[in-house]
C-alpha cells in the first residue's frame, strides 16, 4: 500500500505581522502551548531588558533568562538553569544567537521551543539547527522544530537595517543552493527532497523579485516568510541541504579565514551565491542576483566588505574543506589557484558593465 502523505515537522503557529509581540501571551493561551503562563524567556543581556519590561505584565508566571552570548556554554548554562522548575515552554526572544542557544537548551531538557525574532537577519529563526560557537569554532546542532514562530514587524523595523540586509542575503543565497543540490543529484546520486528544494527556492525567488524595500511592511512580511519557509525545508529534508552550498562554504572559508574581519553571514552568503551561479554558467541569473543584492545595500565584490580580491581566492578555494562530503559547484569544477582567479576576474569584470 503507498504512502500518502507525510508528515511534515512546521509549527504549529507561524504568526507575522505588526503588533505581534503585543499579543504573545495570548497566542500562547489560545494555541495550548502555555494556558498557564509558566514561562522560562531567554533574552540578550542588553536590548532584552526593554523588551522585558514591555511584556512582563502579560506574562506575569514568565521567569527571564538573560543570555550573554550564542555558545555552546551559554546553551547548556540555559538547560541547566530551567531544568527542573515545570515551564510549559522556553521562549527565545531575541536575535539569532538567543533563538539559538534557547533551541538548544529547549531540546535538551525535552521542551517546547518557541521562537519570537526581533530581527530578519537569517533563516536559523525555524530551522531543526542550533548554530553555536564553542571550542573549535562554530558548531551547529540538531535541534526540533520550534513550536510557534512570532515576528513582530514593528519589532523588526527597530533592528538595525544590516540585520535585515543580511536576511535578504540569506535567503537570496538559496537559489544557489538548491541548483548545488540538484548538480550533486545529477552526478553523484545524492538523494535530493523535491519538497525541501521546491520551499527553499521558492522563498529565495520571492524575495529576489520582490519590488519593495526594507522599509516596506509587505517586503519585510515576504522576506520573514521566505525565512520561515527555508527553515521548515531543512526540517523536511532531515538536513541543511536545501539551504546550504557552495556559498556557505565560501562564508565558513571566511569566517575561518579572518574570524576578526568576517562581515555579517548574509552578506558573505550573498556575495559567495552570485558568484557560484556565475561559475555554473547562470550568467543571467548571477547578474539578476547582484542587481538585487546591491539595490538593497548589499555586497557583492569582495572589496566592499572589507577584503582584497586576492583573499577572496583563497576563501573560494578554501571552502569545500568547509564542509567535506558535500558536493557543490566548487567540488565540481576543482579550480586550480589560477582558474579560480580568472573566474573571479570575468565575474568582477560582469558586475562592473
Amino acid at each position: 500500500m503507498p504512502v500518502l502523505t507525510r508528515l511534515i515537522p512546521s509549527p504549529v503557529v507561524v504568526d507575522i505581522r505588526r503588533g505581534a509581540l503585543d499579543d504573545l501571551a495570548g497566542l500562547l493561551a489560545d494555541q495550548r502551548i502555555s494556558a498557564s503562563g509558566k514561562l522560562a524567556v531567554a533574552i540578550s543581556d542588553g536590548s532584552g531588558r526593554a523588551l522585558r519590561e514591555r511584556l512582563a505584565p502579560a506574562l506575569p508566571g514568565a521567569h527571564w533568562y538573560p543570555v550573554t552570548d550564542g555558545t555552546l556554554d551559554s546553551a547548556v548554562k540555559l538547560a541547566d538553569d530551567i531544568k527542573g522548575n515545570r515551564y510549559d515552554a522556553v521562549v527565545g526572544l531575541g536575535g539569532g544567537k538567543i533563538v539559538d542557544v534557547a533551541k538548544y537548551a529547549a531540546a535538551r531538557v525535552g521542551l517546547p521551543m518557541v521562537a519570537v525574532a526581533t530581527n530578519l537577519a537569517h533563516d536559523g529563526l525555524c530551522s531543526p539547527v542550533a548554530t553555536l560557537d564553542n571550542d573549535n569554532g562554530r558548531g551547529s546542532y540538531g535541534v526540533p522544530t520550534p513550536i510557534a514562530v512570532v515576528i513582530d514587524l514593528d519589532t523588526v523595523r527597530q533592528a538595525p537595517a544590516r540585520f535585515v540586509r543580511s536576511g535578504i542575503g540569506d535567503a537570496v543565497s538559496n537559489i544557489s543552493c538548491v541548483a548545488d543540490w540538484e548538480l550533486a543529484h545529477e552526478i553523484t546520486g545524492e538523494e535530493i527532497d523535491g519538497l525541501a528544494a521546491a520551499m527553499a527556492r521558492q522563498a529565495g525567488e520571492a524575495v529576489l523579485r520582490h519590488p519593495g524595500g526594507i522599509g516596506d511592511d509587505a517586503f519585510l512580511k515576504v522576506l520573514a516568510e521566505g525565512l520561515v519557509l527555508t527553515g521548515i525545508s531543512m526540517s523536511v529534508a532531515g538536513d541543511s541541504r536545501p539551504a546550504s552550498g557552495a556559498c556557505h562554504e565560501i562564508n565558513h572559508a571566511f569566517d575561518l579565514l579572518h574570524p576578526r574581519r568576517a562581515a555579517s553571514h548574509g552578506e558573505q552568503v550573498g556575495l559567495g551565491a552570485c558568484f557560484a551561479m556565475r561559475l555554473r554558467g547562470a550568467h543571467e541569473e548571477s547578474l539578476l542576483m547582484a542587481r538585487t543584492l546591491r539595490r538593497h545595500g548589499l555586497p557583492v565584490l569582495p572589496e566592499e566588505i572589507g577584503f582584497t580580491a586576492e583573499e577572496f581566492v583563497r576563501a573560494v578555494e578554501y571552502a569545500p574543506q568547509t564542509r567535506p562530503g558535500r558536493f557543490t559547484i566548487l567540488e565540481h569544477l576543482n579550480l586550480s589557484t589560477d582558474q579560480i582567479r580568472d573566474a573571479y576576474a570575468d565575474y568582477a569584470k560582469a558586475i562592473h558593465s
